[in-house]
């Protein structure tokens, strides 16, 4: 939706890897001197480390676009917890192998095989396992012994490993990965973004789509961004993506500190909720105005997992008729705050007329902050049900 608004070619905070997004911060260009090292040996295990959202993704995608197909085959595994015999019919299927059968030993036959025909036809073979931290001792141990595949001298398998920082703890210290150790020719950990990175990030994605300060960044607003994010490359784009929607949204030609408030606090009640996928956002409030949350606020709109088209209506149709309701008390109330005061037939005196003008006016603040309320979660639900949609190319059409 934000794109169309703003005249951007396609999505520049999408939280799918996309080689064309990809940013080199110090560590990405560190991770990247270290994996062209490591292929160029041919041999053993490279090894990148990171928090989650942090680019390992993003970087293994960059990698695949500047190989050579020719020369290099390449299968990519992403791992659930997975036993070591689990993990060797993975990596078969991985390799676009059929085994016969569901026996260990016949899928290692099988995956020699194709390896030794690789090397013989001059390609070198690549394993990409991403989530290792998953893997249990087992799994590891036989990706290990899938590296001893050999023709004659030649190593026929490299491994390139991809964790969350527990599985750099666990290769670092765990008694029986020693051999495992020793196999490790390259290694590095992906650290965040720091605050002028972060605001290079944004712009360089923005500039990937055809951004030209529309919208305008005030500022401050990526300094405040990196702090709400601790530097995360996914949490930026969770965050900038609510943002651009919600400036759509409400027609804003600037994104401001109050917006990013906004949609920091209501992504921090999504995640408090049990929504998926929002990270560990700090919601501490930029501007004042966010402060304290009012006693009053309304309750957080249904998360992007329970979005079915009847429940949206229902909210849509609740949320005006209770606008209707409250349009009409405040017809009400103005009616009665013209002509003279009366009650009961009398004229009511000037104290009267005092306290009860101070009680219309209490009444509307209080029905204009209901009114105000009753927006910003018509908004939020609107926001969550563009989400909902365009997280599947298959609603693409609603």
């Amino acid at each position: 939706m934000y794109e169309q608004y703003y005249g951007f070619t396609a999505r520049p905070f999408q939280l799918t890897p996309d080689p064309k997004f990809y940013f080199e911060s110090a560590s990405h260009k560190k991770a990247m001197s270290y994996l062209g090292y490591g292929l160029a040996q041919g041999e053993g295990f490279i090894v990148i480390t990171g928090e989650v959202g942090a680019g390992k993704s993003t970087l293994v995608a960059h990698l695949m676009e500047r190989i050579d197909p020719a020369a290099l085959t390449v299968a990519q595994v992403v791992t659930s917890a997975l036993d070591g015999e689990e993990l060797v019919h993975v990596v078969a299927q991985a390799f676009g192998l059929a085994v016969d059968g569901h026996d260990k030993a016949g899928a290692l036959g099988t995956i020699e095989r194709h390896l030794q025909d690789e090397a013989r036809a001059g390609r070198r073979c690549l394993l990409v396992i991403d989530e290792c931290q998953n893997l249990d001792l087992a799994a590891l141990e036989e990706l290990r012994m899938l590296s001893n595949f050999q023709l004659g001298s030649h190593p026929l398998l490299q491994s390139l490993l991809l964790g969350q920082p527990e599985f750099r703890r666990t290769l670092a210290h765990h008694p029986g990965l020693e051999q495992l150790r020793q196999r490790i020719i390259a290694s590095h950990h992906l650290e965040a973004l720091d605050d002028e990175e972060v605001s290079d990030y944004v712009r360089h994605r923005l500039g990937r789509v055809g951004w030209e300060s529309h919208p305008v960044l005030s500022d401050g607003l990526l300094e405040a961004l990196y702090r709400h994010t601790d530097g995360i490359p996914r949490r930026v784009n969770q965050v900038m993506n609510r943002l651009l929607l919600l400036g759509a949204i409400e027609e804003r030609s600037e994104l401001t500190l109050t917006m990013l408030d906004e949609v920091v606090a209501e992504m921090a009640t999504d995640q408090t909720r049990g929504a998926p996928g929002h990270g560990d956002l700090r919601a501490a409030p930029v501007s004042a105005r966010h402060d304290t949350a009012p006693a009053n606020a309304p309750a957080a709109a249904p998360t992007t997992d329970s979005l079915p088209a009847a429940e949206v209506a229902a909210l849509l149709a609740g949320r005006d008729a209770r606008t209707a309701e409250l349009e009409a008390a405040i017809s009400e109330l103005q009616a009665a705050g013209t002509g003279p005061r009366v009650q009961g037939g009398e004229t009511l005196s000037p104290e009267e007329t005092r306290l009860a003008e101070a009680r219309i006016a209490a009444e509307l603040e209080r029905i204009e902050a209901r009114l105000e309320e009753q927006e910003q979660s018509f908004r939020h639900v609107l926001a969550m049900l563009i989400e909902w949609l365009e997280d599947d190319p298959s609603r693409e059409a609603a």
